[in-house]
């Protein structure tokens, strides 16, 4: 009987089994002027996510949205730190506890995707212009999604104190 459970649910030993390769190919760049990265200093920051012509007709009715998720690639991340660190100090700073990478926002990830919930200040033929991006000038853009707040602000989601301490620190 333990066998047969262990069969149905993986148990915790269980590998995920063989994985898909998984290739991307982007819809646009990011326009901004920003040529490094930087942890904070976004908010004013106002980028064009220039998506290639032929995808002009997938924004019909974008803009009635005030605000778009955007998924994008962190390019300047380098190969070699990619999945390289598995725990790390939140923004390298050791009053932070140790956490898992995929329990930080950090860039150094296996795989290095940056997801932001942005203001959409326009819509123009194959351009958006948004405020407030993370992402630096050339950053390939994967993905835009209409920010729908019933679906994705999430009621009474929690984080661990460490985090709601650091808002709002350098």
């Amino acid at each position: 009987m333990l066998e047969r459970l262990r069969r149905l649910w993986g148990g915790e030993g269980a590998g995920p089994g063989p994985l898909p390769e998984v290739s991307l190919q982007p819809i646009g760049v990011v326009r901004n002027g920003v040529r490094q990265p930087r942890a904070e200093g976004w908010e004013g920051v106002e980028s064009r996510i220039v998506l290639r012509r032929e995808l002009s007709p997938a924004l019909l009715g974008l803009a009635d949205y005030s605000h778009v998720i955007v998924v994008f690639w962190l390019h300047l991340v380098p190969e070699e730190l990619r999945g390289g660190r598995l725990q790390l100090h939140p923004r390298d700073d050791p009053r932070y506890p140790l956490q898992g990478v995929l329990a930080t926002r950090s860039q150094s990830r296996p795989n290095p995707l940056g997801v932001a919930a942005v203001p959409l200040l326009a819509v123009r033929g194959h351009v958006l212009r948004v405020r407030g991006l993370d992402a630096v000038d050339g950053t390939p853009v994967l993905d835009i999604k209409p920010y729908i707040p019933h679906y994705d602000a999430v009621p009474g989601a929690r984080i661990p104190a460490w985090a709601d301490a650091a808002r709002g620190t350098g």
